[in-house]
């Protein structure tokens, strides 16, 4: 299933041939590429090939993600836990139990989050804002970002360490620029669904 991943370029196919590859494991996979490049398709296309393509494929932008609710949005909370606080909710992370995380923009993380994470990732146990117990997430980890974490973490902005699980896997996305013939497949998938409606 290529999740309307388009193009038969050599590129393509050996990104498609990592997904295939990885889609049948649990490892993390780190997804990077310029803005445009499709991230998320892989990323959706991992989880669709996966053995838990029929749980939740949560997404996390991590871009938008709101510094003053942020650990509410992510771990949940529980009932007056703050001012405000009228019900507990469930998280992000709990919803992606059983399925797939996909943190879209990963590289925006606050180094409060990157550390909050990579407990996370080390544990699968996280707790909810105001709660005192720790709760379990089986979730299947897919990130990707349109910046050089690399270049993040030698300018001490991004953790090595959390660096270095992120990317169990890593699929490098090219531009359309360096895979021209992909754009005919491209332009025919496009009209044909203008087309079509």
């Amino acid at each position: 299933d290529r999740n309307g991943i388009i193009g038969e370029s050599s590129q393509i196919r050996n990104c498609l041939q990592t997904v295939a590859q990885t889609a049948r494991t649990d490892a993390n996979v780190l997804i990077t590429g310029e803005t445009g490049t499709g991230k998320e398709l892989f990323a959706r296309a991992i989880h669709r090939n996966s053995a838990r393509s029929d749980q939740p494929f949560v997404v996390v932008d991590c871009a938008a993600l709101l510094e003053t609710l942020v650990e509410s949005q992510l771990f949940g909370h529980e009932k007056g836990a703050f001012t405000g606080a009228d019900h507990a909710t469930v998280g992000l992370i709990a919803q992606a139990n059983g399925g797939t995380l996909f943190l879209d923009e990963v590289g925006e993380l606050s180094a409060q989050l990157q550390k909050a994470f990579l407990r996370v990732l080390q544990e699968r146990q996280f707790r909810r804002v105001g709660g005192n117990h720790e709760i379990a997430s089986d979730f299947r980890l897919v990130a990707a970002t349109n910046k050089s974490l690399e270049d993040l973490v030698t300018n001490n902005l991004f953790r090595e360490d959390l660096l270095s699980r992120l990317k169990s896997v890593s699929i490098d996305l090219p531009p359309l620029r360096n895979r021209k013939e992909d754009i005919k497949d491209l332009v025919s998938y496009l009209t044909t669904g203008i087309f079509s409606r």
